[in-house]
């Protein structure tokens, strides 16, 4: 069997496999930064930092937005390219504004979300996604 023909090879299968991961994996670990964010939406409590100078419970529903309802659809692959656009805002703040001062190790995570989101971006969702059974 030759490379060319393996699974692993630069062909659309693995490719659209390799962006399906890419969009479960990461979506679902920022899950867990976005449910406890959407549940203080919730329960009224607005208290969250302000690092854009827009309020309190403004940054907090933009980020419980971008962290929860964009992180499910990304995990979907439903208006995919859409919905990455308010998380790599969200991730570039975190990187940018919020962990400016801190060393690399603080800012490391936001970053790595940074470039899935934008790699999301560029790339689209994959064959095994909402948006290819709506949109094909």
């Amino acid at each position: 069997m030759s490379i060319k023909s393996s699974f692993l090879s630069a062909n659309p299968l693995s490719y659209d496999f390799g962006l399906l991961i890419l969009r479960v994996v990461s979506g679902a670990a920022l899950l867990t930064h976005g449910y406890p964010k959407f549940q203080k939406v919730i329960s009224g409590n607005m208290q969250f930092g302000d690092p854009l100078g827009i309020g309190q419970g403004t940054s907090l529903h933009l980020a419980a937005f971008a962290e929860f309802i964009c992180a499910i659809l990304i995990i979907m692959g439903l208006l995919t390219r859409l919905a990455s656009i308010p998380l790599i805002i969200n991730m570039a703040v975190a990187c940018l504004i919020v962990h400016a001062t801190d060393d690399f190790g603080t800012k490391e995570m936001s970053l790595l979300y940074l470039g899935i989101f934008l790699t999301i971006f560029f790339t689209g969702p994959g064959k095994f996604s909402a948006d290819r059974l709506i949109w094909n």
